[in-house]
């Protein structure tokens, strides 16, 4: 089994900043692509940002300019750097790490528990 912890939600002004991680752990051969969704209440989820192994990434439109996502192998750790936030950036955020467990070497995706993010005006 392999676990996600997540951390660094919270509450924060409009223009501010927050940083978000998810830890991975347990039984990981390797990772591949690591991702952010978020889901805002009452909407569906949504993809919001996704890096590669070769560290390639790829952003909603909505967050592009704004956020950085990036990850440290070394740590299995995955990060979301928001700046700039908006009202509109309110949600439960929720990694995704696709893993290639180290018993079987196969690959399963796993995602975090959620970490709530507020943007107050």
């Amino acid at each position: 089994q392999v676990q996600l912890v997540e951390s660094g939600g919270g509450l924060m002004q409009v223009g501010g900043s927050l940083r978000l991680s998810c830890a991975a752990s347990g039984n990981i051969f390797s990772i591949n692509d690591m991702s952010w969704f978020r889901q805002a209440l009452g909407k569906q989820r949504e993809l919001v940002a996704t890096i590669t192994t070769g560290g390639r990434t790829n952003y909603a439109d909505s967050v592009k300019g704004r956020f950085t996502i990036s990850r440290d192998n070394a740590k299995n750790t995955v990060y979301l750097e928001m700046n700039s936030l908006k009202p509109e950036d309110t949600a439960v955020y929720y990694c995704r790490v696709w893993v290639v467990e180290a018993t079987t070497h196969v690959e399963n995706d796993y995602w975090g528990q959620g970490i709530m993010v507020t943007v107050s005006s």
